[in-house]
């Protein structure tokens, strides 16, 4: 299976740390963030990955080479002269994903212990296009779900904005989790510029595409998203 991580932020919410080093590189438990995504992917059977780099690329770069690419198959997809947001990232690397199986796609910056084996199960039980992770948790932003968990809409809390795709459906709040499962045949829809948010194209292709969510509630989940997120994820997990 293949998976791609997403690398390329500049983690301007954890500095200092991230003065000199990029987000990827930053650690929990004295394990760089990159390091425990690439180990729990190959743990359920990823044997090629293909990570976007951009600040500070190549102390990436050179932390992979150091460790023999974790013994497979690691390309890089270098944004170094432009970030290119989710969805041009994504798009940017879409030649590494030459079969037809699905993938993952997962932030660098979250840990979970999340089945990936039952969410791709549940992914191919549904003949899904693209399967998001969602849980029940306080957000600044939600992505919005029918009964039979098809995407349907996005709202942002603090600014009040959203996007509703068929206001006669009634829609419940989930956040998103940062991992995807997503067919290769979504390239054949990308016909956006090279920069773009995959949550906004999800929101676009969702009115024909199976675009749904797979609740895991019950997981272990953080976002290693600032300083204070860093500390307590840090913390709880060397007690376990």
């Amino acid at each position: 299976m293949k998976a791609m991580i997403f690398a390329a932020g500049k983690g301007t919410r954890l500095k200092p740390l991230t003065d000199n080093i990029p987000k990827a590189l930053v650690k929990v438990k004295n394990t760089p963030l990159l390091e425990i995504v690439i180990k729990k992917l190959i743990s359920y059977g990823v044997n090629e990955i293909i990570i976007n780099v951009h600040y500070l690329a190549n102390q990436i770069i050179k932390f992979l080479e150091e460790n023999n690419h974790f013994g497979i198959r690691i390309e890089i997809s270098d944004e170094t002269d432009e970030l290119l947001d989710t969805g041009g990232g994504l798009k940017k690397a879409s030649w590494f994903f030459d079969s037809k199986e699905s993938f993952v796609v997962y932030n660098v910056d979250i840990i979970s212990n999340i089945n990936l084996n039952q969410m791709l199960d549940f992914h191919n039980s549904k003949k899904a296009l693209v399967t998001l992770a969602i849980r029940n948790r306080e957000s600044s932003r939600y992505l919005l779900f029918d009964d039979n968990l098809h995407l349907g809409g996005w709202q942002n809390i603090a600014t009040k904005n959203e996007i509703i795709l068929n206001p006669k459906r009634k829609l419940y709040k989930f956040a998103f989790s940062g991992i995807h499962i997503i067919h290769p045949e979504v390239f054949n829809y990308m016909d956006e510029s090279s920069k773009f948010s995959l949550i906004k194209f999800y929101l676009k292709i969702a009115k024909i595409h199976s675009v749904i969510g797979y609740k895991h509630n019950s997981d272990n989940w953080f976002d290693i998203g600032n300083i204070n997120k860093l500390k307590e994820a840090d913390l709880l997990l060397k007690n376990r």
